[in-house]
């Protein structure tokens, strides 16, 4: 997490020069340009700005050249510059954010698909543009008792913060409906927020709008203060970056899990409940957020080893390497902008390595992915035939009728 120091800086003034003060500034300053972050970064060859050269300008103070540049929308905060840094700089969390929110004040013209994205997030609590009042629709469908706080706003041990895609997409509701019949199979005590809920604004802050990200952070921070709960689970990678690393600096000190890791610490009592086999070859995704930021690896990979007739195949590109699906930071509206650049899409550079394996079934652990990967399949061929699935979902199949 950010120091106060830090956080300050940030939220108040995001002022490139104020965090230079700071000991992360100092920290930035003391960059050695090895070109690290340059050479790991999946679009760092398109870049006229990579992160080492964002610092070399910073330190000569022309870093308006940057602003003006277009470098930042090339940027999916997929963490991967942070996490080779051999400085520790942490550029993903702290210097690019406040880069791209620089770049948008002094851009001529966003992407029309990313402003409609910030621009439906702001108006309707989704970057779909959906209705607040559709958000909670899907659980009619759902086929097992899952509790909404409006209307029983009892105590309750977990709330699960389903998340814009797992509400509003039908692949998504596809994961949403397996975390419930999970939960239920568990006999954990859950409730979701509904209609109530938004969006947790990752996206906000690591894309452009620190304004967006804030107004609904003061929104969600709010609900969550009208209901008394223990912990909170999500299975959106991104909501849980945002809970994880940006809330604490608005007073969120909820326990936190995601929901991969969180049913792994439930393994010993869901192993028996798995009575289906499912003769499945898997390769799993390490996602950006739960991975290379949260450390998440080993969670996934049991949960899929416990299902009866899996078997576990690995990318060559795995754990901390793992390629990014592109749809962080923004990149989830950006595609089109990428294909007018010439640059490959990153979901279709990760699928051919998932083809590769020869796996029957890409698992993964965040809904952005689910609809990355299967338009990344319509347009990569491959002549073995290949699903998307969440581990939820894959999980919840094996629980068969029960």
């Amino acid at each position: 997490m950010l120091s106060t120091e830090e956080a300050a800086a940030i939220r108040f003034n995001t002022n490139l020069d104020d965090i230079l003060d700071t000991p992360e500034g100092k920290r930035i300053k003391s960059c050695i340009q090895c070109g690290m972050c340059a050479g790991t970064c999946p679009y760092g060859e398109y870049m006229d700005y990579p992160p080492r050269k964002i610092i070399n300008m910073l330190r000569r103070g022309r870093l308006e050249e940057v602003f003006l540049s277009e470098s930042m929308l090339k940027c999916v905060s997929c963490y991967s510059c942070m996490t080779k840094c051999p400085r520790g700089i942490r550029l993903s969390d702290i210097l690019l954010p406040l880069v791209k929110e620089q770049t948008l004040i002094h851009t001529q013209q966003m992407p029309a698909e990313l402003q409609k994205g910030l621009q439906n997030t702001l108006r309707y609590g989704n970057p779909m543009g959906e209705s607040s009042r559709k958000r909670a629709n899907w659980v009619k469908t759902a086929g097992t008792p899952i509790r909404i706080l409006a209307e029983n706003p009892g105590p309750v041990d977990v709330l699960w913060f389903v998340e814009c895609y797992t509400s509003y997409c039908a692949g998504g509701q596809e994961n949403s409906r397996a975390t419930a019949r999970l939960f239920n199979a568990l006999g954990i005590d859950f409730a979701i927020l509904g209609n109530e809920e938004k969006c947790a604004g990752d996206c906000g802050q690591l894309t452009w709008e620190s304004g967006l990200f804030e107004t609904l952070t003061d929104y969600n921070m709010e609900i969550f203060r009208k209901y008394r709960f223990n912990r909170i689970v999500t299975g959106d990678t991104h909501a849980f970056n945002a809970f994880r690393i940006r809330y604490p600096l608005f007073g969120f000190d909820y326990p936190l899990e995601h929901t991969t890791p969180f049913l792994a610490g439930y393994l010993d009592q869901l192993k028996p409940k798995l009575k289906k086999k499912l003769d499945y070859t898997v390769t799993y995704h390490d996602s950006c957020c739960l991975g290379r930021r949260a450390g998440s690896f080993d969670e996934a990979r049991l949960l899929l080893k416990a299902i009866p007739g899996v078997k576990l195949v690995e990318m060559v590109h795995n754990r901390i390497n793992s390629l990014c699906c592109g749809g962080g930071g923004g990149g989830m509206w950006l595609d089109t902008f990428f294909k007018e650049k010439g640059m490959e899409r990153l979901s279709e550079r990760r699928i051919k390595e998932a083809i590769a394996t020869g796996a029957d079934v890409l698992a993964v652990s965040c809904p952005y992915e689910i609809s990355r990967f299967e338009d990344a399949l319509k347009t990569v061929g491959h002549d073995k035939p290949m699903i998307v699935r969440d581990v939820v979902e894959l999980l919840a199949e094996s629980l068969g009728d029960e």
